[in-house]
């Protein structure tokens, strides 16, 4: 197979992250902290090694705001769901992920809140004043995207930060489609809240996810139940990471997680995305080329983007043209609304929607040359 739907896990894992989750069930399958014998000692150091090595990497100051989570979208509803109070008003971006979208409509519908949808413009600047008209007195949160996952648009996210700041409104970070391709520096940049996928760019097992927290914002856990500590309360603790950690560890994901920021760090992150923007832009070369294909992601010396391209093909639907490249040449993309329905709106794609190509770093030029093939064959029978 050659694999190109990488944005949604990456594939194949570093051979240092199949070896550590092996080692974790091998070695550490116990439950961290909440048993005094000698392999759950093991495991909760492994545990806490992790988590100190992802603070490092991220530059969160304190380990402990490094919250584990089954993946981005439990990270991105811990948040919302947790730091939002009856009255309050968000604003989120024209290009999020159904993972903002659906958890604060949720809350809409229970009238909770109030949202807001700031469209993102053709420059930093337009973006950033479209957030800044939809402020109000009873905003207290915005949520956006790093980078669009569906057509690799990097949203103006550290000056938007700086904007909610100015008036006294936390700022979240989704960082599915950015962690370990982008750069953040939780200390510099100064978001309150970075919601991760550990499957990503970060090249974890699928079920790992992160949330980082920067400062003193207290959150009201999603889950509620054992921790290990504080076990006579009937309530959950108020310290991190215990009080949004309820029940077992996901050890080994995290062990194998830990890994695959060691790989990231290994590489340089630098170096792995000039290597999967190269392809973009290779890719985006190709098929400008071909009459029935209409490219929806901006060539990346035109646009800094994240590595993915999306493209549709004249009389064929997404759908149609993904599973051709599957069934006939043995090529994985994705295809369809790629649950964000809401950037889809914006580019004007969501009736069809749109094919899908990311690649990543273990993805070769040979692979690539074979997909403009299978396409441009695909293309000439539509």
């Amino acid at each position: 197979m050659i694999y190109l739907d990488n944005a949604a896990t990456t594939s194949p894992k570093p051979i240092a992250v199949r070896s550590a989750v092996m080692t974790a069930l091998r070695e550490y399958s116990a439950n961290p902290g909440r048993s005094g014998h000698a392999m759950s000692m093991k495991a909760a150091q492994a545990v806490y090694k992790a988590r100190s090595g992802l603070a490092a990497f991220f530059n969160v100051p304190q380990p402990e705001n490094v919250i584990f989570t089954g993946n981005c979208t439990a990270a991105l509803n811990t948040v919302i769901k947790g730091v939002l109070k009856p009255g309050d008003h968000v604003i989120i971006s024209s290009m999020e992920h159904n993972s903002v979208l659906r958890p604060i409509e949720s809350l809409k519908q229970k009238g909770m809140i109030t949202y807001s949808i700031a469209k993102a413009g053709e420059t930093d600047d337009e973006t950033v004043d479209a957030f800044r008209r939809a402020i109000n007195s009873r905003t207290r949160l915005i949520v956006c995207t790093h980078a669009s996952n569906v057509f690799g648009t990097i949203l103006p996210v550290r000056r938007l930060c700086a904007l909610a700041h100015s008036y006294g409104i936390l700022f979240c970070l989704d960082a599915a489609q950015s962690a370990g391709v982008l750069g953040i520096d939780m200390l510099d940049d100064g978001y309150d809240f970075v919601c991760c996928a550990g499957h990503k760019g970060l090249y974890g097992p699928m079920g790992t996810g992160l949330l980082l927290i920067r400062g003193g914002a207290v959150i009201d856990p999603l889950t509620e139940g054992g921790t290990g500590s504080a076990s006579a309360e009937a309530v959950m603790p108020d310290y991190l990471p215990d009080r949004l950690e309820s029940g077992t560890l996901n050890v080994p994901g995290i062990i194998g997680l830990s890994a695959g920021a060691g790989f990231v760090l290994q590489q340089g992150m630098e170096s792995i995305y000039k290597k999967e923007i190269d392809h973009i832009s290779y890719l985006h070369s190709a098929l400008s080329g071909m009459k029935k294909i209409r490219l929806y992601t901006p060539h990346p010396h035109d646009r800094a983007c994240a590595p993915v391209l999306s493209f549709a093909v004249d009389g064929a639907d997404s759908e149609t043209a993904a599973e051709n490249l599957s069934r006939n040449y043995g090529i994985a993309v994705r295809a369809g609304l790629h649950c964000a329905p809401l950037a889809h709106r914006h580019m004007g794609t969501e009736q069809g929607g749109t094919v899908r190509v990311a690649p990543s770093v273990f993805t070769t030029r040979r692979e690539l040359q074979l997909f403009v093939n299978a396409l441009n064959k695909f293309a000439h029978l539509t």
